[in-house]
């Protein structure tokens, strides 16, 4: 910066003397005194390359080769960087000179004053007796935080900050001294350094600091080592960066040694990762594990009850789809034994869609490899199975008499499993499938006298499918919903290994409105019919009976930020036995969320209790400094609550300090009931790229 300063002041100063006129000088009076000395005064205004600077007096001598600028001296350069001093005399060359009473203002934040600053090497800036801060400066008053030091050395060129003698003050009161220390110009993008620093006091593991440190390891690496330490544990959190050309790839980890579990190591280590691949190929990557069923929640990492690692590799194009994926599951739950549970999936499915001429329509053909392991119990419960599948899907829609749309649809299917370590379907077991169906829909269009579009819309469905040969266990379809996506699906199955069939029919009506001020609402009613029940389908699935439960869905979007969503399952006897329903505001200050949810027991859908819960989630910016956020889960069934959260964010010009509790009461045979407090503060100004500054507060009163 002060490269750029002197540059602009011998270009133009000695552009003038040279008739050349690179910059344009503004001045009061310009005189030239025996042929080599230009001094113009009164002020000054040089304008260079969107830079300018203001001066009472300037003096080239082309004898002394000498620049002489009498303040007060403000340089405002194109960047924004604010460049102040009362004295200046320096060589045009800018290898060496002196400012006095100067100060300087990185990146609009960061300020630091100096009596003194010796340029070196055009390179370095040497700033003594210095005063740094972010803060808002008064006459009279210390500012919030400040760091004195006997010398500052600025390297313009690695944009970096060396102190020595570096004293921390908070108004004006030395809390810590420092002898050496470097910091990262708040200019540069990315630099070595400590991050934000936080405290947590938990009911296990006590009050204890974590304190991160960013490496650089070049433009496309780092690594971030972050120990944590308290009276109950020692831990060290490392995370690996890495930008390819075609990808990027993350690697987090934590080990500790802790009092709750005496004598043994704990961790957990995750790896994710997505890269570009020739012809159109992505590959992902999701890869967790942990030392013990406690850990994740022990430390506050995540809540999540089942670890899921996967590999995944697809391509989307136009009328096709590749997706091939290996998955391994571990479940953290209580009671919960993993040598009965499908430890690791895989799948490989391909879809082509063709537009036949003599058909019309779409015709889609899908073919699918599946398979699934568990780890051998020696009992014979310890399932394996492998699927392989093809299926033909056609699809044709057309346009008849007063506007009704049909859609027919024809469906051909083949699967063949092969399943160990299960008596009841041990051995190779084959499929086929056959199903059809004609879809009708009667639009119709209107527009209110207040300028409102509707869309009401009755539908009605009558299909048929019939699966023949042998059974087959059923693993992807235990958890099947009914909703407004499948009402006039052919199958209401998650996956593939059931199939539903018979005779049935389904009928719904959709209300969409589109109001002139901006509010939207689509609702949706429907049920469907089957000749028998299907006992495939779960007990509160709503579908196991020859009439499903009502389905009510509805979206309302009723502008400036406010948005509600419900969908409910409504039996004969008029009551819901299943809802969900989620209502969110946001503004400039708002953030506000809400949802509820109900599920009866059902033991195929491994719920051995009713879930009926609140969940609440916001925050509100009181102004400028203030801000509050909090989130709750209460417990409907258990009349308690299950988790709370509040938190608290003050923030000005120099500082952000963050306060926040948080409480889990349940508990398992693996955890217990437990507080957690978190403390961070983060000086502004200092870090790379950091965060924009607060309101400043007036020196005033």
């Amino acid at each position: 910066m002060i490269r750029a300063l002197l540059t602009l002041l011998f270009l133009a100063l000695a552009g003038v003397a040279s008739a050349q006129a690179p910059a344009t000088l503004v001045a009061d009076s310009v005189t030239v005194t025996g042929g080599d000395r230009l001094i113009a005064e009164g002020n000054v205004e040089v304008f260079y390359d969107g830079t300018r600077l203001s001066a009472a007096r300037v003096i080239y001598d082309r004898a002394t080769d000498r620049l002489t600028i009498e303040g007060p001296i403000l340089v405002v350069l194109a960047d924004g960087t604010i460049f102040t001093a009362t004295q200046a005399q320096l060589d045009p060359r800018l290898e060496g000179g002196l400012l006095l009473g100067a100060r300087l203002v990185l990146n609009r934040q960061l300020q630091l004053a100096a009596g003194r600053i010796d340029r070196v090497e055009g390179r370095y800036s040497a700033l003594t007796d210095v005063a740094v801060t972010s803060c808002q400066v008064c006459a009279g008053r210390a500012p919030l935080w400040e760091i004195r030091a006997r010398q500052v050395i600025h390297d313009e060129e690695a944009r970096q900050l060396y102190f020595d003698g570096a004293q921390f003050r908070i108004k004006g009161v030395p809390v810590l001294s420092l002898p050496r220390m470097r910091l990262p110009d708040p200019s540069l993008d990315r630099a070595s350094g400590f991050l934000r620093p936080s405290i947590r006091s938990t009911d296990q593991l006590g009050i204890g600091l974590r304190l991160p440190y960013f490496i650089r390891m070049g433009d496309a690496r780092d690594l971030t080592i972050a120990p944590y330490v308290s009276a109950e544990t020692r831990t060290l959190e490392l995370r690996y960066r890495q930008a390819f050309d075609n990808g990027a790839l993350q690697i987090s980890g934590a080990i500790s040694n802790d009092t709750l579990r005496e004598g043994e190591t704990r961790g957990y280590l995750s790896a994710t990762g997505a890269f570009a691949l020739p012809r159109d190929l992505r590959l992902s990557f999701d890869l967790e594990t942990v030392s013990d069923r406690a850990y994740l929640l022990d430390y506050g990492l995540t809540d999540t009850d089942v670890l899921e690692s996967d590999i995944t590799l697809f391509r989307v194009r136009d009328n096709d789809l590749l997706h091939g994926a290996l998955t391994g599951f571990r479940s953290l739950r209580e009671g919960e034994d993993n040598d009965l549970l499908p430890s690791l999936v895989g799948d490989l499915h391909y879809e082509r869609r063709l537009f036949p001429r003599q058909l019309g329509g779409v015709l889609t053909y899908r073919a699918g490899f599946d398979s699934l392991y568990r780890v051998e119990t020696g009992d014979g419960t310890g399932r394996d199975m492998v699927r392989i599948g093809g299926a033909l899907d056609w699809r044709r829609s057309w346009v008849g008499p007063a506007g009704i749309v049909a859609e027919a649809e024809a469906l051909a299917g083949l699967d063949l499993y092969s399943v160990s370590q299960d008596s009841a379907f041990d051995g190779l077991r084959t499929r086929t499938t056959l199903g059809t169906g004609l879809t009708l829909r009667w639009p119709f269009v209107g527009t209110a006298s207040n300028g409102a579009m509707h869309l009401i819309e009755p539908v009605a469905q009558i299909a048929w499918s019939d699966s023949r040969g042998d059974d087959v266990p059923n693993e992807d379809s235990t958890l099947s919903e009914f909703d407004e996506g499948n009402l006039l699906a052919l199958s209401r199955f998650a996956g593939d290994d059931l199939v539903e069939t018979g005779l049935r029919g389904a009928a719904g009506l959709s209300w969409t409105r589109v109001g002139p001020g901006g509010w939207q609402s689509t609702l949706t009613f429907g049920r469907a019919f089957r000749e028998t029940q299907d006992t495939g389908f779960s007990p509160t699935s709503g579908l196991r009976a020859t009439r499903s439960d009502w389905l009510i869905a509805g979206q309302f979007d009723f502008g400036e930020g406010l948005s509600f969503g419900v969908r409910s399952l409504v039996d004969d006897s008029a009551e819901f036995t299943k809802t969900e329903a989620r209502v969110d505001w946001q503004n400039a200050r708002i953030a506000l969320a809400a949802a509820y949810v109900f599920l009866p027991e059902d033991a195929a859908e491994g719920r051995d209790e009713t879930v009926s819960e609140w969940t609440f989630d916001g925050s509100y910016r009181i102004n400028d400094v203030w801000s509050v956020s909090g989130l709750a889960r209460y417990d409907i069934v258990a009349d308690s609550p299950s988790k709370a959260a509040l938190g608290v964010d003050w923030r000005n010009e120099c500082v952000e300090v963050g306060l926040s509790v948080s409480r889990r009461f349940t508990s398992s045979g693996n955890v217990e009931p437990s507080t957690d407090y978190d403390l961070t503060v983060e000086l502004l100004g200092f870090s790379a790229n950091g965060a924009v500054a607060g309101p400043s507060r007036a020196c005033g009163g």
